[in-house]
């Protein structure tokens, strides 16, 4: 099921998506928290990071933070902060999306879907960076 998962993934080029990914972003902050939901109204992390990319068109089956991480092609360091590509906090327990080398976007438990600045409290819980993957076929 992993390798079904995985198949097909590429990486995007970061800068054409971006506008799209952001639009999409900007359509659900301030949404609630609610753990295992996807949207329209609720978002887990994972679930948030999930219709962002299901909105512009890149369709995988929703997953965890976890699966995601291995499916996802990794990130040269010198674009680890680049707009739109997908952090990894807690071992892999929670996701975002990069807005920048100093914010990402994301679906907080206490605060539903926001952007929130990486000092000081979650730059030392990154964990791993991956690019956003690019539409599917």
């Amino acid at each position: 099921m992993m390798l079904a998962l995985c198949l097909w993934l590429a990486a995007a080029p970061a800068g054409p998506l971006w506008p799209q990914l952001k639009a999409a972003i900007e359509r659900y902050l301030g949404r609630p928290y609610s753990w295992g939901s996807t949207g329209l109204k609720s978002f887990d992390c994972s679930g948030f990071v999930w219709r962002v990319m299901y909105d512009n068109g890149i369709l995988l089956k929703r997953t965890t933070a976890r699966k995601l991480y291995v499916c996802l092609p990794p990130v040269k360091e010198v674009d680890r902060w680049k707009p739109g590509n997908i952090v990894f906090f807690d071992l892999l327990r929670h996701v975002g999306i990069v807005n920048g080398p100093a914010s990402f976007y994301h679906a907080e438990s206490n605060a539903g879907t926001r952007l929130s600045k990486f000092e000081p409290y979650w730059r030392r819980k990154v964990c791993g960076v991956r690019q956003m993957p690019s539409r599917g076929p």
